[in-house]
């Protein structure tokens, strides 16, 4: 395993404070680091410490970018347009964060995740094609592309941290996230847009900060894409139900119909919208994450123990 995981001297950016820029920043002030965020407002949000440094910046713009990104030794990428809008909004804002860490001669770390590669028969390795055929995955596929290409040509040393579906205080726009744990809290039935008993890997968000972190720290993660590292792949159902053991509730899941989910669609934009990767849900979807378990020294946080933290967060909120 590599040990060249110490932080960078010097100022780490983070762009974006959603659910796992948020994250990002938390890691990388509990491990002593400067930090500063940015985002459009520059309003801190919340569970960013007093102590960051909080920047207002459109990232689209290059040369906004490269001013947010001034002296930064590592620039994090953990920007998320709304989903119905990546096509548009996604290019502009990923050539911007490189331009701004190409002027910082930065590091730069991507927050990916798997929709590349498509529906895919067998576990998800880093080593398969980007195979996509709907929008959604066409457009990570070609800012991945982006991202290793700049760090071919020696514009920047890249590197890409990819998640499957993630859960963690907080994070709220997920499959797993208000459209399940307030269901488990109160013991209800949680309506799933796909296959309960196909196992499916979810990712822990802390984790995932924590794993983003550890490949910006590290020489040996330039140039490559990473999957994150995970607790065990349970099913949807097991997964609920773990859930509900934590929380001391018996939730339910009801599969909800390939043709209800249509009829859905057309008056609900988020039901729409995840018609694209209903192959994730309705089949197996196993993430591996054996690459980078043989290259760092990281353990991800047990299922039991990151739901309850993740339904402390829901009770506090909720």
């Amino acid at each position: 395993m590599t040990a060249d995981t110490a932080l960078a001297a010097g100022t780490h950016v983070v762009l974006g404070t959603g659910q796992v820029g948020v994250p990002v920043a938390r890691t990388l002030g509990e491990r002593g680091a400067d930090v500063r965020v940015v985002n459009r407002s520059g309003t801190a949000p919340d569970g960013v410490a007093n102590e960051v440094e909080v920047v207002a910046g459109d990232v689209s713009d290059p040369d906004t970018a490269r001013d947010v990104c001034e002296g930064a030794a590592v620039v994090y990428c953990c920007l998320n347009p709304p989903y119905a809008d990546w096509s548009e909004l996604f290019p502009p804002l990923i050539e911007g964060a490189l331009a701004g860490a190409e002027r910082a001669d930065a590091r730069f770390v991507l927050a990916d995740n798997c929709y590349a590669y498509g529906p895919v028969d067998g576990p998800l390795t880093e080593d398969l094609p980007a195979a996509a055929t709907g929008e959604k995955g066409r457009v990570r596929a070609e800012l991945a592309d982006t991202v290793l290409e700049a760090h071919e040509s020696g514009r920047v040393r890249a590197t890409i941290g990819r998640a499957s579906d993630f859960y963690g205080p907080g994070a709220t726009a997920s499959i797993a996230g208000e459209r399940m744990f307030p269901q488990i809290l109160d013991g209800g039935t949680v309506n799933y847009l796909g296959d309960p008993d196909a196992p499916h890997t979810y990712t822990y968000v802390p984790d995932f900060a924590r794993a983003l972190v550890t490949l910006g720290a590290s020489e040996r993660a330039l140039g490559e894409a990473w999957h994150v590292p995970n607790a065990e792949t349970l099913t949807t159902r097991e997964f609920v139900a773990l859930a509900g053991e934590v929380a001391g509730t018996e939730p339910s899941v009801r599969a909800t119909p390939a043709w209800l989910a249509r009829l859905l669609g057309v008056v609900s934009p988020q039901v729409r919208e995840l018609r694209e990767t209903r192959y994730q849900r309705a089949e197996p979807f196993v993430v591996s994450h054996r690459k980078f378990a043989d290259a760092f020294d990281f353990e991800p946080t047990p299922h039991a123990e990151a739901l309850d933290r993740t339904l402390s967060w829901y009770r506090s909120e909720y």
